[in-house]
């Protein structure tokens, strides 16, 4: 059975809690923001279980990205590996996996305990993201190559990556990102939060010459842009250009860089003409539309690969992000709409 698609990452659980403005000041955290747990956070998660009602959602960048194509593809067409503990956790994220048509491959380490995410909605529809990664930052290079997931990795079209595992050794992806550059297969890479180009911008610069496609919001790019000295960090054509121009290991195909802006125009700009940006306009949602902006943009990539791997042209692939994105607004957390709506 072949599946085009092959996304990695750190499956979490979301947990989330609404009317948190509270939480965001008794711990200092930031309306719209993601951040890795530190010791001054580590109490909030038995907090949230305690004392507010939580709403248990499957998370994590990449898998919410891989729920999402498998949301507007055939059956048996994503797959997804990751590492979780051997917990209730675990089993309520491969549930969702199942429902949502998603092949999770995952490693599975003993006595430990699954990723979670402290998901705080304040002001309506802005939320603040705090990760524990738990076992999910336990990920080993082997099992790419195990029986299990090798076939699903050696047919896939497409190879997706969250930037979050570049924080924690990094080269486990770097390493599968040069294999299946090597195989010419598209490798697609998202910065996934602000604070990994601030953080670590090194080991985006080993990744980047094996990607085919970026994506990262305006927030990422910003980030990426005051961490190379780039002379006008706001500018999004001129700085997906800068990132489109990175070193490349392959010719072809050329680099595209994508650059979500919430409810402003997409940026798009490839490296074999990046003197022409493209810019792409988003149709706001109504206010009252607006139920939870989490895992938006996971969800636009979700559309983006999902159009993609569909032999869309570069504007189908962009609008279906859109679309696909739109709809996860409207849910609670990173969900979709039952029975299915047609988006592709």
């Amino acid at each position: 059975m072949s599946y085009s698609i092959f996304c990695v990452g750190h499956p979490l659980i979301d947990m989330q809690v609404r009317e948190a403005e509270d939480l965001l000041a008794k711990y200092n955290l930031n309306a719209n923001d993601a951040v890795l747990a530190g010791v001054e956070h580590e109490s909030i998660y038995d907090e949230l279980v305690r004392e507010r009602q939580v709403v248990y959602v499957a998370g994590g960048a990449a898998q919410n990205t891989a729920r999402g194509a498998a949301y507007i593809l055939p059956p048996n067409s994503v797959a997804f590996a990751g590492c979780v503990g051997d917990d209730n956790l675990a089993e309520q994220l491969r549930a969702v996996n199942r429902h949502d048509g998603v092949l999770d491959v995952y490693q599975v380490k003993k006595g430990q305990k699954t990723g979670a995410c402290a998901v705080l909605i304040s002001n309506g529809h802005h939320r603040s993201l705090v990760t524990t990664r738990r076992s999910s930052n336990d990920l080993d290079e082997e099992h790419f190559w195990s029986p299990t997931v090798a076939p699903l990795i050696n047919s896939a079209k497409v190879i997706y990556l969250e930037g979050f595992l570049l924080t924690y050794r990094p080269e486990v992806s770097i390493s599968l990102g040069k294999k299946v550059s090597e195989a010419g297969k598209i490798l697609v890479l998202n910065l996934s939060a602000p604070y990994i180009p601030r953080s670590y911008n090194a080991q985006i610069q080993e990744i980047a010459p094996y990607c085919d496609i970026i994506i990262s919001n305006e927030a990422e790019a910003e980030a990426w842009a005051a961490s190379n000295d780039h002379p006008d960090p706001t500018n999004m054509p001129a700085v997906a250009k800068a990132i489109a121009l990175l070193p490349k290991a392959n010719a072809t195909p050329p680099r595209i860089v994508i650059i979500t802006h919430g409810a402003h125009s997409t940026t798009l700009v490839s490296a074999d003409t990046p003197d022409s940006p493209k810019t792409y306009p988003v149709h706001p949602l109504k206010e009252e539309e607006i139920v939870d902006t989490n895992a938006a943009g996971d969800a636009f990539s979700g559309g983006f690969l999902g159009a993609y791997v569909s032999e869309k042209s570069i504007d189908v692939c962009i609008e279906t992000g859109h679309r696909l994105a739109a709809m996860c607004i409207g849910q609670e957390g990173p969900q979709f709409k039952w029975p299915k709506v047609k988006i592709l």
